[in-house]
């Protein structure tokens, strides 16, 4: 299984961004996918996930951030609105074998390289 991100870039504080991540080796069906973030020299932390009809999302983006996935395409999406400064990190998606996201990290086998999301202000 592999994942592949990207969509990010730089944009000015108030814009938006879609992230995308294609999977390869597994036909999407019931698993469990999520974004997560990161900066240097912290913890990555959870973003928003998906499994079936249900979606989760951190405090911090709820509102503003809506994932989504194409299970036709392989792809899962993020879409970014209101971007803020603090937004600014490597955004990961994740995948796991479950029909039942998780906000934790450890909990996701299978990571995509990362693509870096800068918000200027």
């Amino acid at each position: 299984v592999q994942l592949q991100a990207f969509g990010g870039g730089l944009v000015q504080a108030g814009g938006s961004l879609r992230l995308s991540c294609a999977v390869s080796g597994r036909t999407l069906s019931y698993d469990s996918m999520g974004w997560f973030r990161q900066v240097p020299g912290r913890e990555r932390d959870f973003v928003a996930a998906t499994s079936g009809g249900s979606t989760g999302y951190a405090d911090s983006v709820k509102g503003r951030f809506t994932i989504s996935r194409d299970n036709a395409k392989n792809t899962l999406y993020l879409q970014m609105n209101s971007l803020k400064p603090e937004d600014t990190a490597v955004y990961y998606c994740a995948l796991r074998i479950n029909n039942d996201y998780s906000r934790a990290p450890t909990l996701y086998p299978y990571w995509g390289q990362g693509t870096l999301v800068t918000v200027s202000s």
